[in-house]
């Protein structure tokens, strides 16, 4: 009986971790949003998405790309099922040449709308628009 009741106890201990238990970082931006869900805004309301200047611009042909702004969208929108590196993770796309294979409209349309397997991303214009200029200068 003592057995059971401590094999529960633990089991329990450890979905309850793995599930995060609670909210500790309610209103903290840690990088590591899951894919699908809005970046979370900082105290003072930033997403952390503008950049001062034009460090990380690039003009690639689809327009002046913030290359920091973009990757900071990805990593907390689609690193999780595209991998940090974008090279795909199981059955995800690789996205590191995705340009070659659909233009920015189409890519944006593929972010807000889903394709596939992939859901759509929650996530404003704006980012899909960031996001979807950057990936589209991925060419091989």
């Amino acid at each position: 009986m003592k057995k059971t009741l401590i094999a529960l106890l633990f089991g329990s201990i450890l979905v309850l971790a793995a599930c995060g238990g609670g909210d500790d970082n309610a209103g903290e931006d840690t990088g590591n949003n899951d894919a699908g869900t809005e970046q979370q805004a900082d105290e003072n309301g930033d997403t952390g998405t503008d950049n001062a200047g034009d460090e990380g611009t690039a003009d690639e042909g689809e327009g002046n790309v913030d290359t920091q702004a973009a990757e900071k969208i990805a990593q907390n929108n689609c690193a999780t099922c595209h991998g940090a590196d974008l090279t795909g993770q199981g059955n995800s796309a690789d996205l590191t040449t995705i340009g070659s294979q659909y233009s920015k409209d189409e890519i944006v349309e593929i972010i807000q709308n889903g394709k596939g397997g992939m859901p759509p991303v929650n996530i404003s214009d704006e980012d899909a628009n960031t996001v979807a200029s950057w990936l589209a200068t991925k060419k091989e």
